[in-house]
């Protein structure tokens, strides 16, 4: 499979910076790399409606929240809400380096986003973050009239890492833990833990920002040795797909993870659930950050949010 170039010049301009791998680095040390990478990748910042910062209370204290509405959007309408959760293998990333994203999906859908800044790992290991994200799906729900939003139109959303605590909150909102939702958008998620597709194999992965050195990292930090299977960390193990929210459903040739990603579509759609299913073959796992110097961002997040719109819609 072809790599798009711009995808090829951010992997030139990384090893020319000669930027450690995530892996050789100290959690606190990857998550300033992490942030400090936002300053060259990411585009600049769309016009919203509106953007403030919030807290929900979560079972170990104030849970920060980002909320965005769309541009053109009415002030007075409760809008329908994507509840967001960042990737970043649950050790890395915040509101900041994830803001265009939200920002871009909050203006294709005309919506609010609402994302939230879960507890990282290794020092809130599994099921920190979780916990965090069914905590503030409940908050926003139990709180829509104040936060503006409509209560009925709830989604969830997240890429890798965020995607993985997406797909567990449609799974909780099925079996009645956390509010009802009516649409999941998964981006390059991670649904497994046990590193055997075929995906992890196809290439020789080291000199992509996601090695499979950095996912070894990352669940290390995250999981317990008692925690691979449990389908809270790995929503494929679980056993029941039946009656789970509509499913969006993005993956990217170049990256370990995409043999997960779909096998994850392919579940979902086994057990009658509706899912939109996209493969980009020349994208590497992350571009939906790199907007700036990958122009496929745009296009990804216009098909995302055009998904998202048409959920909110009831089509």
């Amino acid at each position: 499979m072809t790599l798009d170039p711009d995808n090829q010049r951010v992997l030139d301009l990384i090893k020319a910076a000669g930027r450690p791998p995530v892996a050789s680095l100290e959690p606190t040390a990857a998550r300033e790399m992490y942030r400090a990478g936002r300053r060259f990748f990411e585009p600049d910042l769309p016009a919203m409606a509106e953007v403030r910062d919030l807290a929900a209370p979560g079972p170990a204290g104030d849970i920060p929240l980002r909320l965005y509405r769309g541009v053109g959007t009415d002030a007075a309408a409760a809008l329908p809400v994507l509840v967001f959760y960042h990737g970043g293998g649950y050790v890395i990333g915040d509101l900041d380096t994830h803001d265009y994203v939200c920002r871009k999906l909050a203006n294709v859908a005309r919506c609010s986003v609402i994302a939230v800044d879960y507890r990282l790992a290794p020092e809130h290991k599994f099921p920190a973050a979780v916990d965090d994200a069914a905590a503030a799906l409940r908050f926003v729900v139990k709180e829509a009239a104040h936060l503006g939003v409509d209560a009925a139109r709830v989604a969830v959303g997240g890429d890798s890492a965020g995607g993985n605590l997406s797909a567990n909150m449609a799974h909780f909102s099925r079996d009645g833990d956390v509010p009802k939702i009516i649409f999941q958008l998964l981006l390059y998620p991670g649904t497994d833990m046990s590193m055997s597709q075929a995906s992890y194999k196809k290439r020789d992965w080291t000199a992509y920002p996601l090695s499979i050195e950095a996912i070894k990292y990352f669940i290390g930090h995250y999981l317990s040795d008692k925690d691979y299977t449990d389908p809270r960390a790995a929503p494929l193990m679980a056993s029941n797909f039946k009656g789970l929210a509509d499913a969006f459903v993005l993956t990217a040739g170049h990256d370990p993870l995409a043999d997960e990603g779909h096998e994850y579509a392919k579940k979902l759609e086994a057990d009658g659930v509706r899912v939109t299913f996209v493969h980009m073959s020349d994208q590497m796992h992350g571009f939906l950050t790199l907007g700036r110097m990958v122009r496929a961002t745009d296009y990804a997040l216009d098909v995302a949010g055009a998904a998202l719109a048409r959920a909110f819609a009831g089509v």
